[in-house]
């Protein structure tokens, strides 16, 4: 199999550039959707400290540089967000959120449904109250 090179996710998609541009976007329509009011409720007023650390998580998690890792440790993402009381409504509109900011930054349909699939699973795992 010499020869043979892995693609990451990272990279299928245009790397720094694309995750850069989802995640600023997805922080763009959760401020602004009204039907996402209950999920940006949950977080900060001022959502650069978040958007930075999507930005560091996604990175690492579709194959590029492990930044959050690196700077942050393991992401223990559902620890982490115990202080915010996430139910299925707020699952919801994060869920619209990152899928608007999807389908507006990554062009190929195939890509999109490979990334989606396990952040769904991610999204309601997060979720802690009903």
């Amino acid at each position: 199999m010499a020869g043979t090179e892995t693609t990451t996710l990272y990279e299928a998609i245009g790397g720094d550039a694309t995750v850069r541009a989802l995640t600023r976007r997805f922080y763009a329509l959760m401020d602004s959707l009204p039907e996402a009011a209950r999920c940006r409720a949950v977080h900060p007023p001022d959502l650069s400290g978040s958007e930075e650390k999507l930005y560091e998580y996604l990175t690492g998690w579709l194959g590029g540089p492990p930044i959050y890792v690196e700077k942050r440790g393991h992401p223990m993402l559902r620890r982490r967000h115990f202080i915010a009381e996430i139910g299925p409504a707020e699952r919801d509109e994060w869920l619209l959120c990152f899928t608007r900011a999807l389908e507006e930054t990554v062009a190929h349909p195939k890509l999109r449904a490979v990334i989606l699939e396990p952040i769904t699973r991610l999204a309601y795992h997060m979720q802690n109250k009903e």
